[in-house]
């Protein structure tokens, strides 16, 4: 085993791993590829757009329901979770996927198998980490593996896009106190461990003023060329390296044709960084300069009519935990005991970033198999070796919350220390 895992880390792991009824239920996800690879189609071939996960998250909560969970419910927001009750001795432990893909109704979301692929808008993001996360279930209820924590399983709603990690923040919101840890499953290598939180804020803004004929109406402020401005003076900022700061002017759109001053003009904006200090001082130059460019704009008219209307669209809060954290420990050993090299993988946005943020350990791994097309209509996802991924979650997830009889949780509960 590498030598910068804790002793308590190690000790587990060898134990773990050495133990014939945690051989036979790796053996037993093995033999399950196909099975998985089965609700993964079906889950997919039920579409849910940000926003309209309803009938995908009905399905997933009776998928639950037959694997025995005990107290599911779905929450305002959509959220669909249950427990697997413990032996009362360790922490919380939440495993989930995104129910959410990025792409809109009326998308074709069938399934097509072509050389060994398995091709199909979201086949991967996320319908991998949503099969995982049953087939995990299915395993522990198989072998009846009595945990030490509490286990919950689920899936969050509004993790893509503008959806703005709305799920997860709604869980967090509610069941701060009682979350110990959280692994999000995404698609992914059962090498890769993404511990680190990208933070966003993004805007939409809109400049307006009366508008008229470019000849006639000359002399008046434009919504255009104030968005210009804007656009200028944003491509202009300074950010550091380290922490990676980020910005970018994603879409603009505005005016009505060649010979009119445009009335009205829109950019949507996205700012990013991995340290949340330095992405507030990143927002706080940008909404300065977007003021400016509408005051700049009027006083070049000697004017006072342009305004500007700005709407925030996404806040993904930006968190870090240590490198050699009790979680990120216990995914490498999992990864490495399994036979891969484990990767720390650099900032990422995922469900993640909310309890990291909050200072609860979090990590994201990879549902395994490999894929392609993420976010295109070309998705697609190879089936090969694919029990790699939960077969790693599960060693990481017993890992933390302990077994009864056989080893302590790595983790320990905030709930019975305070």
């Amino acid at each position: 085993m590498t030598s910068n895992l804790s002793p308590a880390v190690g000790n587990t792991y060898e134990l773990l791993l050495q133990n014939s009824l945690i051989k036979e239920a790796l053996e037993f996800l093995k033999n399950e590829n196909e099975a998985t690879l089965r609700d993964q189609i079906e889950l997919t071939e039920i579409p849910a757009p940000t926003f309209s996960e309803t009938v995908r998250g009905m399905e997933y909560r009776k998928r639950l329901e037959q694997l025995g969970l005990e107290n599911i419910h779905t929450d305002e927001v959509g959220n669909v979770f249950g427990v697997r009750k413990g032996t009362g001795s360790g922490p919380t432990v939440v495993v989930c996927s995104h129910l959410d893909t990025v792409f809109p109704e009326g998308t074709d979301v069938t399934v097509k198998h072509k050389d060994g692929k398995i091709y199909a808008p979201g086949i991967s993001d996320n319908g991998r980490g949503l099969a995982v996360v049953l087939t995990l279930l299915k395993v522990l209820n198989h072998f009846q593996i009595e945990t030490k924590g509490d286990l919950w399983f689920g899936a969050t709603v509004g993790e893509e896009g503008l959806g703005d990690l709305n799920g997860v923040k709604a869980l967090f919101e509610k069941n701060r106190s009682d979350i110990d840890a959280f692994i999000s499953v995404e698609p992914g290598s059962p090498s890769r461990i993404t511990y680190l939180a990208t933070g966003s804020r993004r805007y939409s803004v809109t400049y307006r003023g009366r508008g008229g004929h470019s000849f006639g109406d000359f002399g008046i402020p434009s919504a255009i060329h104030a968005l210009g401005r804007a656009v200028a003076l944003i491509s202009e900022l300074e950010t550091p390296r380290e922490p990676k700061t980020t910005f970018t002017v994603g879409t603009i759109s505005g005016g009505t044709s060649v010979n009119t001053i445009a009335a009205d003009a829109n950019m949507v904006i996205d700012l990013r960084s991995t340290c949340q200090e330095e992405l507030s001082r990143l927002e706080d130059k940008a909404l300065k300069i977007l003021h400016q460019a509408a005051e700049e704009e009027n006083k070049r008219w000697n004017s006072d009519e342009l305004l500007v209307e700005i709407k925030e669209v996404g806040d993904r809060p930006a968190g870090s935990q240590a490198d050699d954290a009790t979680i990120v420990q216990a995914a490498a050993a999992s990864s490495k005991f399994l036979g891969f090299e484990p990767i720390l993988e650099p900032p990422s946005s995922t469900d993640s970033n909310v309890p990291i943020s909050l200072g609860i350990p979090a990590v994201t791994l990879g549902g395994g198999g490999d894929f392609g097309g993420i976010h295109t209509l070309k998705e697609y996802f190879d089936p090969k070796d694919a029990y790699y991924g939960p077969q790693q979650i599960l060693l990481t997830v017993l890992g933390l919350a302990g077994i009864d009889q056989l080893t302590e949780p790595l983790l320990v509960s905030q709930r019975k220390d305070n």
